[in-house]
């Protein structure tokens, strides 16, 4: 969207954005199996992902969403002739439940009921499982294929995809323009990159790389698009040459001669098709070529080794240095937050004041004026995500997406979770915030500030260098685990600089992950707790790492967490006394640094409240 746009961006966030269509999802199932006997295959995969193994998908790659109904943002079917199941993590639940016919579907928690004990029970010797090797990484495939031959059938990759013949109104893909990312945002020209990534594999001797992941070439090439919702990607691949040289395959309507321009001589545009071409001229080469079996699609693998090249396993080497942004990046980014932070108080403002009055509220309502308030500074390019806006029992449900068939009013005595997040040019935000509406229960209270404290716990700490987000994960949640509590997510993920929402390689995770946090990574602190049909709690700022200094008699070199969210916490919902001194103090350390940032910014009754909402909790 532009600037001029923010009424428009309100009504649209206010919608779900996943198009299923009117045809019932038993008729899609059939024509599917039927297309599936047709080219001589029992079975099928149908992932969340596209081309990309990306998060973030065009509309004409919502294959899960036409077939099964379920707009989550991972998950996978998979379909035989008499079964059919679909996979999900611990965030969809609920959800799957509200959007999946279930007798058609058999739902699956994707850790404790995988796709390969699916598989021992459904799968007979001697059938044959399709997949289309564009849609599942090359790491996905590699334990698929000992998963079915372990049970004598065969895993069979497709030429085109089933699904795709048999969904007769699949919408066309994106084309949107490719515009460069300018330097006073990246801080880094993308010659430099190119060149100290190059570098990179001259020294391991590799003569290419094989980027897949649109975010990646985004940084890379400093550019930015708008083929999918939210995040500001181009869809496209590219081949990283030892000597920075990059040969971009992306639709030549999406280039304009300003990209040209920008792009200079070393980078040449090639028409998406002729990807294979040159994968099979390095091939014939003889030469060693990168390509990340966690990200890049099975296909790009099959592609080079029936060529001759000699593959390198390795991770995508624009990955780490995207994630530890630069000081333009993250000087941006502040700059965001700063910006995010006066719309956010004006926001809790008018809520709290909507609600006291008895005004009624519903969810859609509530979304909609949120992005609206965004809308008003000037700098909004999109949100960064649908808001999850849930009151009352759907804040339970963790990625909720509020829909005119499921939008609610909010009520007094309930809670209200707003997960909420907005793209600006110099920086990309994601911020929950849970609300009471009206007085809360003591059980409400005492929860959320166990989630306090949690996020309190995470905000402090200070590590070692080389410590991964696993080795922190428990901070988050060891008061909730005092009382029996937990939450079924994880506590923290990487954010882009106008970017993606959800970057690697980091994360704070109970899955083991060996990536260390470094400086200048961007990521999320949001612990929760969920009852079922009653009420949600999460509590998110993001954070950059920084260098700790050292203080008297310490011996190594230590890393801490700048919190850059500037928004109030309800302290209508915290007991003090469950909180210790220092935590205390970082509460009314927290709220200081909100009400001498936006203040200012505010004037009249929205700056009144602001100053009452920040009072320290002695007050």
């Amino acid at each position: 969207m532009t600037p001029s746009e923010p009424a428009a961006l309100a009504e649209k966030d206010a919608k779900r954005s996943g198009q299923t269509g009117d045809i019932p999802s038993a008729e899609k199932l059939a024509a599917l199996r039927a297309e599936l006997a047709r080219r001589g295959v029992e079975g099928f995969l149908v992932p969340r992902a596209d081309e990309h193994q990306g998060e973030y998908v065009p509309a004409s790659a919502l294959r899960l969403a036409w077939l099964t109904g379920f707009n989550g943002s991972a998950g996978m079917a998979a379909v035989l002739p008499e079964e059919a199941a679909i996979f999900i993590d611990g965030r969809y639940t609920l959800q799957v439940h509200n959007e999946v016919d279930t007798g058609l579907f058999t739902a699956r928690h994707v850790i404790e009921e995988p796709l390969s004990a699916w598989l021992a029970e459904t799968l007979k010797p001697g059938q044959r499982l399709g997949f289309d090797p564009w849609l599942h990484t090359e790491d996905q495939i590699r334990r698929l294929e000992k998963t079915v031959a372990d049970l004598g059938a065969e895993l069979v990759a497709l030429a085109g995809n089933p699904l795709d013949a048999v969904w007769h109104d699949q919408p066309a893909p994106p084309q949107a323009a490719i515009l460069p990312h300018d330097l006073r945002y990246a801080g880094v020209e993308s010659a430099e990159k190119r060149e100290s990534l190059g570098n990179g594999l001259t020294d391991k001797g590799v003569a290419a790389a094989v980027i897949t992941l649109p975010d990646s070439i985004a940084w890379l090439l400093n550019v930015r698009g708008g083929d999918v919702e939210h995040s500001p990607l181009p869809l496209s691949f590219a081949l990283l040459h030892a000597d920075g040289g990059v040969e971009w395959f992306v639709d030549g309507a999406k280039v304009g001669d300003a990209l040209v321009r920008h792009l200079g001589n070393a980078v040449s545009i090639e028409a998406p098709e002729r990807l294979a071409e040159a994968l099979d001229r390095l091939g014939t080469q003889g030469a060693k070529v990168l390509a990340d079996p966690a990200t890049a699609a099975r296909w790009v693998f099959e592609r080079l080794r029936a060529a001759g090249a000699e593959v390198v396993a390795g991770a995508d080497p624009c990955l780490l240095p995207k994630a530890c942004k630069n000081d333009t990046e993250l000087a941006g980014t502040r700059a965001a937050h700063r910006r995010d932070g006066l719309a956010l108080a004006r926001f809790l403002h008018w809520l709290e004041a909507e609600a006291e009055a008895g005004r009624p509220l519903t969810e859609m309502a509530v979304a909609g004026r949120l992005a609206a308030l965004r809308g008003e500074n000037g700098e909004l390019r999109d949100l960064s995500f649908d808001t999850i806006a849930g009151s009352g029992p759907n804040g339970a449900i963790v990625h909720y997406r509020v829909s005119e068939e499921s939008d609610r009013a909010l009520q007094a005595g309930e809670l209200f979770l707003c997960d909420s997040g907005a793209q600006y040019p110099d920086g990309t935000t994601d911020v929950t915030r849970t609300v009471a509406i009206g007085t809360p229960s003591a059980e409400m209270c005492e929860r959320f500030t166990l989630v306090l404290k949690g996020h309190i716990a995470l905000a402090m700490a200070r590590f070692p260098k080389g410590t991964s987000g696993s080795q922190l994960d428990s901070l988050a949640r060891y008061a909730l685990w005092q009382h029996g509590l937990d939450y079924d997510h994880g506590t923290g993920h990487g954010v882009g600089s106008y970017l993606n929402v959800h970057e690697g390689p980091q994360r704070i995770s109970k899955v083991p992950n060996s990536v260390a946090l470094e400086p200048g990574m961007i990521v999320s602190n949001e612990p929760g707790y969920y009852k079922t049909d009653a009420y949600g709690i999460r509590i998110e700022n993001l954070v950059a790492v920084v260098e700790s200094p050292r203080g008297p008699g310490e011996e190594r070199d230590m890393l801490a967490f700048e919190t850059l969210t500037l928004a109030p916490i309800d302290r209508r919902l915290i007991r003090p006394e469950l909180l210790t001194a220092g935590e205390v103090a970082w509460v009314d350390a927290y709220h200081q640094r909100v009400r001498e940032t936006v203040a200012p910014q505010l004037e009249g009754a929205a700056r009144d409240w602001l100053e009452a909402a920040t009072a320290p909790l002695g007050a």
